[in-house]
């Protein structure tokens, strides 16, 4: 480790060597929104290497976060980061209604200068106070683990500024050449800010990252693949709900996720799933709704999902479940349970080729298809079902097949 951090120094020291001389360089902003997953800690890494290669005057960060779901050990690093670089790497938590809490505040205890909109907050933690130099016997009222305001934090010496916008803080940034115009300070025509964020991508999977989103997605995928697999379609519900699941999964694998609130979710669709193919909520139904409240409740450990956003996946699970789905697959088939034998002799149009899988159009619904002889049906024959095994029906040519199955059966009776 002292190997490594030796060689951190000489790089920032080689680093600030070349920028001597170089001009007046730049102010980068960059905004720090949401938990500290891996794509944002990366980010901001990325951030402060390419302010070192530009020679930047100084490279703010506009954070707003409730946290980090990284290792400490990826924690470490980026604070190292932000400590060793040649470029002076200050935060600025705003604009108003931000906040930095948890392990979040950690960027703010490394910064060189820090600062603190109007209407936003920070919280009180034990690096916070060891950066700042500031004594627990010096907060008054204040404990270890509250959340103060601008005007308290700068008091308490927890901040250095309470800057109402950026723009103001970017101006009271040491080194940073301003101007006097009109009676106020402001910047320099040819000192330069640029600001930036995530990529369209990086956006993305941070987002997917977040807890509201991840359990969503992961909840909707679930319901969506449920509903294809039970109406045996091959149409849009089924990718919706596999892309939607795959985005889940990927964000339930970054945070904090407990499995036992997987396993209870698995279990609501499976108890779901049973009375969604007899189309009558029954006990299955109330033993999923129990466990997808549950499962709901425990996924997470240390992060939460906001109420509005739980009553609402509560609310629409239950209609979906209890009404909704067993209304769609009764109206789209025309019978209140799957697998009637009254599919048994109707005639059909092979949607694809059937050799010996197909699909086939019946009754303007596509089911998944497969003949019974070794002759294939080409896409658009005609077919007659001969037998159902599951969700797959057996079918077989209209020319030089079976009898009608329902004339056969009637003529028995």
């Amino acid at each position: 480790m002292t190997g490594v951090t030796v060689g951190a120094a000489a790089d920032a020291a080689a680093a600030q060597a070349d920028c001597e001389g170089a001009g007046t360089g730049t102010v980068a902003v960059v905004e720090v929104d949401g938990l500290l997953d891996p794509v944002l800690v990366d980010f901001v890494e990325d951030q402060v290497h390419a302010a070192e290669r530009a020679c930047a005057v100084a490279l703010v960060l506009q954070l707003d976060s409730g946290g980090a779901v990284v290792s400490d050990g990826d924690l470490d690093d980026l604070v190292a980061t932000m400590e060793d670089s040649p470029v002076p790497v200050d935060v600025w938590i705003g604009p108003s209604g931000s906040k930095a809490t948890g392990e979040a505040v950690r960027l703010a205890a490394a910064a060189e200068v820090t600062g603190i909109a109007q209407g936003s907050s920070i919280e009180v933690t034990p690096s916070l106070l060891d950066a700042r130099g500031v004594g627990a016997g010096e907060l008054g009222t204040v404990d270890v683990g509250d959340r103060v305001g601008a005007g308290r934090a700068v008091e308490l010496r927890l901040v250095d500024n309470d800057a109402p916008v950026i723009g103001q803080f970017v101006v009271d940034l040491p080194g940073v050449e301003t101007e006097v115009v009109d009676g106020s300070r402001q910047l320099a025509e040819d000192q330069q800010v640029q600001f930036g964020g995530l990529s369209l991508v990086g956006q993305l999977m941070h987002t997917v990252a977040s807890p509201a989103v991840a359990y969503l997605l992961f909840v909707i995928g679930l319901a969506l693949l449920l509903f294809e697999l039970y109406t045996a379609g091959v149409g849009i519900a089924g990718m919706v709900g596999a892309g939607s699941l795959i985005l889940g999964c990927y964000g339930l694998a970054v945070l904090p996720t407990r499995p036992i609130g997987v396993a209870l979710l698995l279990l609501a669709m499976f108890g779901y799933g049973v009375d969604v193919q007899t189309g009558v909520p029954r006990i299955w139904t109330a033993i999923a709704t129990a466990s997808f409240v549950l499962g709901s409740l425990l996924l997470f450990d240390g992060v939460s999902v906001s109420w509005i956003t739980l009553l609402a996946a509560f609310v629409g699970m239950t209609l979906a479940m209890y009404a909704g789905m067993p209304t769609m697959v009764r109206t789209r088939f025309s019978t209140p349970t799957i697998g009637r034998e009254w599919m048994i002799g109707e005639l059909g149009e092979a949607r694809t080729d059937i050799a010996p899988d197909g699909v086939i159009t019946l009754r303007d619904a596509p089911w998944r298809a497969r003949t019974n002889r070794a002759t294939p049906i080409r896409q658009h024959e005609r077919a007659r079902v001969v037998a159902i095994e599951g969700l797959v029906l057996e079918v077989e040519p209209e020319q030089g097949g079976a009898r009608d199955y329902r004339e056969r059966a009637r003529s028995s009776d």
